[in-house]
């Protein structure tokens, strides 16, 4: 059975999985499914229509699954799905998605978003991301697994950041980040070559880092276009799968284009 403080007000129809721990003063709806041996801490609210997996753990002050920050919405029954194995720091919001959007806002399995980041609504965000403390989402962001989002970074609205990438602390992100990528803004944002310390502890092959930083001079130094830089690459370098996975991303289409 669910272990529930007596001063948390958890509604009755409200769905609790066995061995959550709920702790004083945390506010739960009606909506609201969680499943096992999750820890909810104090003085958080959980609204809803809202599903967590098992295996969480919820800081104080989190507020998840409220109305998302959109002038048009008009409480229609949107949702937030959140997996398992995931650390979700003090005050982290994470919005509930729009109609106008996917309908929901989804975070996978494993990811650690660190105190006061904000996800807003249909954003979807992979599996192992580390979004660091302060760091905010606009609506629609797509993340891919393994991405690092450093302290204070803010990203614009139907941006994707690729799998393994990693974006500096206070960066500002306007554009698409490719996959495997270092990237950082002080003024404007530049992509400053592959994410060469977190792929070789993500045991990414020398020889498949050699590549991408080939791949990286022709994208991004040659002075060549997307156009033309995509079927060289492919043409020298094709053969290998993290290169590949580097130029699908880019030819997928974008609502804000790629970073360069």
């Amino acid at each position: 059975m669910a272990d529930i403080h007596p001063t948390a007000i958890v509604d009755a129809n409200a769905t609790i999985g066995d061995g959550t721990v709920i702790k004083p003063y945390t506010v739960i709806g009606p909506e609201v499914v969680i499943g096992s041996n999750n820890t909810i801490g104090p003085n958080v609210v959980i609204d809803g229509k809202t599903t967590i997996g098992n295996e969480n753990i919820i800081y104080p002050f989190a507020s998840i699954g409220l109305a998302p920050q959109d002038i048009s919405y008009a409480n229609e029954p949107t949702k937030v799905i959140i997996g398992n194995g995931n650390i979700i720091r003090e005050g982290v919001t994470i919005h509930r998605g729009t109609p106008k959007g996917i309908g929901y806002t989804k975070i996978g399995n494993s990811n650690y978003l660190m105190a006061w980041c904000h996800i807003a609504h249909d954003c979807v965000i992979g599996n192992h991301v580390i979004i660091a403390n302060g760091a905010m989402l606009g609506g629609h962001v797509t993340i891919g697994d393994y991405a690092v989002l450093g302290g204070l970074v803010a990203v614009h609205q139907f941006v994707r950041i690729g799998e393994h990438a990693f974006i500096g602390g206070k960066s500002a992100i306007s554009m698409d980040v490719p996959p495997f990528m270092l990237v950082a803004s002080e003024r404007s944002t530049k992509v400053f070559g592959p994410n060469n310390v977190g792929l070789k502890r993500k045991g990414f092959s020398n020889e498949t880092i050699r590549l991408l930083k080939q791949a990286y001079k022709i994208l991004f130094r040659s002075g060549l276009t997307l156009r033309k830089a995509i079927p060289k690459i492919r043409e020298q370098m094709g053969h290998d799968e993290t290169i590949r996975r580097l130029l699908d991303f880019i030819e997928a289409k974008s609502e804000r284009g790629i970073t360069r």
